[in-house]
């Protein structure tokens, strides 16, 4: 079976805690999806805050507007360093994503890992070619810049004090 891993960082003006709070919130993950993917989560307990064991539940349309149930569970969590979460069902042959914070100087540095792999053997690394590894890249891409929108942007230079 064939997978693939992207990284992703991002670091942002705001505390390791504002940070923490907003990106462990399921209730959020819509505000930083983009639209066009009509991502809503449909779990009740979008509210909470997440722990281990806890099942999240969306409706997504990643591609050709095809609506499609998803299912992850956050398996790991360890309060303002990292989470994980792992598709239980949905359109992936599986999905583990890495979600890593730390405390930088003026913010915080989020690193994401996202493993995932495809069905459907030769098809799905033949569409992972040419349709999934790209709108993997423009999520994160979208979201990149609508965090910037919302927390502002992490100043290339400090300044000194």
């Amino acid at each position: 079976m064939k997978s693939y891993q992207v990284k992703f960082k991002q670091v942002l003006p705001i505390t390791l805690s504002a940070a923490w709070d907003f990106f462990s919130s399921p209730a959020n993950l819509a505000k930083i999806t983009p639209d066009d993917m009509e991502f809503i989560v449909t779990s009740e307990e979008s509210e909470e805050k997440m722990y281990p064991g806890m099942l999240i539940t969306y409706k997504v349309s990643p591609l050709f507007g095809i609506h499609l149930n998803w299912m992850t569970e956050i398996t790991q969590v360890v309060p303002e360093k990292y989470f994980i979460d792992e598709q239980r069902f949905g359109p992936f042959r599986f999905w583990h994503h890495q979600h890593h914070f730390k405390a930088i100087e003026g913010g915080v540095e989020m690193t994401d890992i996202l493993t995932y792999g495809l069905p459907f053997g030769i098809l799905g690394r033949m569409a992972h070619g040419i349709l999934v590894k790209n709108k993997v890249k423009e999520i994160f891409t979208f979201r990149e810049k609508k965090v910037v929108e919302l927390f502002g942007e992490y100043p290339t230079r400090l300044p000194l004090p």
